[in-house]
């Protein structure tokens, strides 16, 4: 069952001996953890292990004779795979791969010089430029642009929204059981207020960094059907 903001506070409130508002308001406590939940965020998503990845097959497409993609989400975090919408055998794009490269590759310098292509059996590639969210959908550019529009499968990782976690009866949106954590950083945070430095707590930040990797390593492996291992150089070519 998740654990709702409102559970990590009153926790917090009884580490902090205060179980009704006084000196820490609610609101102040509520953007300590919102806090928190976006450090362990930020952290989970460096393990490349798909806690958060979305599938949007809905809403970004290449127009032809365009050098940028459409429709690209304002969520965007980081792009996890960008392939046609559509790749059966019987597709039109059969055959069409969306490579990443940097703008400014020789490739991709020779590939903006190319004259529109069919989108079949081909290399696109692209590169994603701007701040991205929460400030805005990234631009994404494409060399070569093609001559027929394709409709894309669009694979990324988003930004938590803010929103979902600012209510006390918003659930906590971290995976592998984070209570802990979550309570060390903002008792550790809070505790700044009432010290006169200002200065977070260093027992309670221990904790929290103790809890966090504890948390992380948790949550690196999230199979254990196989064992895991790298691809090796030229593996698709071996016979």
């Amino acid at each position: 069952m998740p654990t709702t903001i409102s559970s990590i506070e009153t926790q917090v409130r009884r580490h902090l001996l205060e179980t009704a508002a006084s000196f820490w308001t609610d609101a102040e406590l509520i953007d300590i953890i919102g806090k928190g939940i976006l450090d362990l965020w930020r952290d989970i998503v460096d393990l490349k292990a798909e806690h958060y990845l979305t599938v949007d097959t809905t809403n970004v497409s290449l127009a032809a004779n365009t050098a940028t993609l459409s429709g690209v989400p304002a969520d965007v975090h980081k792009v996890y795979l960008i392939e046609p919408r559509d790749i059966s055998t019987s597709s039109s794009n059969l055959g069409l791969i969306f490579k990443p490269l940097d703008y400014n590759h020789a490739f991709f310098q020779g590939a903006r010089s190319r004259d529109d292509i069919d989108p079949d059996n081909d290399t696109i590639y692209y590169a994603i430029t701007g701040q991205g969210a929460p400030f805005a959908a990234p631009t994404i550019y494409v060399a070569p642009q093609v001559n027929t529009a394709v409709n894309l499968s669009f694979i990324y990782v988003p930004v938590l929204a803010t929103t979902a976690f600012a209510d006390s009866s918003d659930n906590v949106p971290i995976p592998g059981e984070a209570d802990n954590a979550l309570i060390a950083w903002t008792v550790a945070v809070a505790r700044a207020k009432e010290s006169e430095d200002r200065a977070p707590d260093p027992s309670w930040l221990f904790a929290y960094s103790t809890e966090k990797q504890h948390l992380l390593q948790s949550l690196g492996l999230r199979q254990y059907q196989e064992d895991m291992f790298v691809d090796a150089i030229y593996e698709s070519f071996w016979a």
